[in-house]
């Protein structure tokens, strides 16, 4: 677990447009009882690990849901799961509850957070899954640091993916896929299959992202890892 007194930088926007009366009632009905308890600090400042009677069957992880197209198409495709949707942008969060009382799944649950503090507290290799789909890219060399395939983050992934476990990364950054065919083996993954445009996952459902990169003549690349067994 992190020091509890840590404090981190966290980079980017938090809320951009101005959300529609509709979004403002999502948020104000919907997001309480969807939001896991004790992964903040101020909910939990010891960092104890986190009460997993939430999760029904195997665990899946999307790091950063944007919209929330995916995280709900997952939801519904795959009822036998369990998801978490982590996202500290309030539009995004605003856009998946609008989605989610939509479909009327009842299997996903939400960090509008950081989802370093999610890894804080989520117990040692729990996840079976998880989607990092168009991430920020964080162009500029001095800010790719920031960038989620970093080991400030993919060490606490490890630590919370199990033996087996699937990593997914979609991006239309060749500098993004360049950065992360780097450093996500170095924490503990194997590079199990790499493919472009028309060769995404089964079960893909392209998002508004991916829709927008392609209509500005950037090409999708889908990355999939599979976590290594710890080496002791």
């Amino acid at each position: 677990m992190t020091d509890a007194g840590q404090r981190r930088n966290f980079y980017g926007r938090i809320k951009g447009k101005t959300l529609r009366a509709s979004q403002k009632g999502y948020l104000a009905e919907d997001l309480g009882p969807l939001t896991l308890r004790g992964v903040t600090r101020e909910e939990n400042p010891s960092r104890s690990a986190l009460d997993m009677g939430f999760a029904k069957g195997p665990l899946w992880l999307e790091v950063g849901f944007g919209g929330g197209e995916h995280l709900v198409h997952m939801a519904a495709r795959h009822p036998e799961v369990t998801l978490i949707g982590a996202e500290p942008f309030v539009n995004g969060v605003a856009m998946l509850l609008g989605k989610i009382r939509g479909a009327g799944v009842t299997n996903l649950w939400l960090h509008p957070g950081d989802v370093r503090d999610l890894f804080d507290v989520l117990p040692d290799a729990c996840l079976s899954k998880v989607f990092l789909n168009y991430p920020d890219p964080w162009p500029k060399a001095r800010h790719h640091r920031r960038r989620f395939v970093t080991p400030e983050y993919l060490l606490p992934l490890a630590r919370v993916t199990a033996p087996g476990a699937e990593f997914r990364v979609a991006t239309d950054i060749p500098d993004y896929v360049r950065q992360t065919l780097e450093e996500v083996p170095e924490a503990g993954f194997s590079l199990v299959a790499q493919t472009g445009a028309g060769e995404a996952w089964e079960d893909w459902i392209p998002t508004r992202y991916e829709q927008k990169a392609l209509r500005e003549g950037r090409q999708p690349h889908y990355l999939t890892f599979r976590r290594r067994a710890p080496e002791f």
